[in-house]
């Protein structure tokens, strides 16, 4: 229903642009389709690797290491995976819908994705020669408890 909205407001957006300039909108509409086909192997990339995990991940591990049986081991699973992996963001919160879709809890996923972006275990050497290891340890112990901190804000908010 929602894409239903969206793609009218999009198509009224797109018919009164086209009646106010035809030529802009044209032009915009070429720009558009050619960004699309620079990205569309991203896209594709993207879309492969999230189908690859969730292929090489059954139902059963999710639900094991990231359900909601043990709010306090599955949280503290999601956040040290997401601590020590590097995935892009266009990757992780597609995955982490279809985590959810697959039986990980609320709280885990938010740990997984929030130590992700915010922990650096696997880039820490980079980060320690550029700014030192008592920044690193203290940046990234200070991440990884305020990311607990929005894991259980997130368990008691969904």
């Amino acid at each position: 229903m929602t894409m239903i909205v969206f793609g009218g407001i999009t198509l009224a957006a797109l018919i009164f642009s086209f009646v106010k300039s035809t030529s802009r909108t044209g032009d915009s509409l070429k720009k558009a389709l050619a960004m699309g086909k620079s990205m569309g192997p991203q896209i594709i990339s993207v879309l492969l690797v999230i189908s690859l995990l969730l292929a090489l991940l059954d139902q059963e591990l999710i639900q094991a290491v990231l359900g909601t049986d043990n709010e306090l081991f599955n949280s503290s699973m999601g956040a040290l995976i997401g601590s020590v992996t590097i995935i892009p963001g266009i990757i992780a919160f597609p995955l982490s819908k279809e985590l959810l879709i697959n039986g990980a809890g609320y709280m885990a996923v938010a740990a997984f994705i929030t130590t992700l972006t915010m922990v650096g275990i696997a880039t820490s050497p980079i980060e320690r020669s550029s700014f030192g290891l008592k920044f690193t340890l203290y940046r990234n112990s200070a991440s990884f408890v305020l990311a607990i901190i929005i894991a259980l804000i997130m368990g008691v908010l969904l």
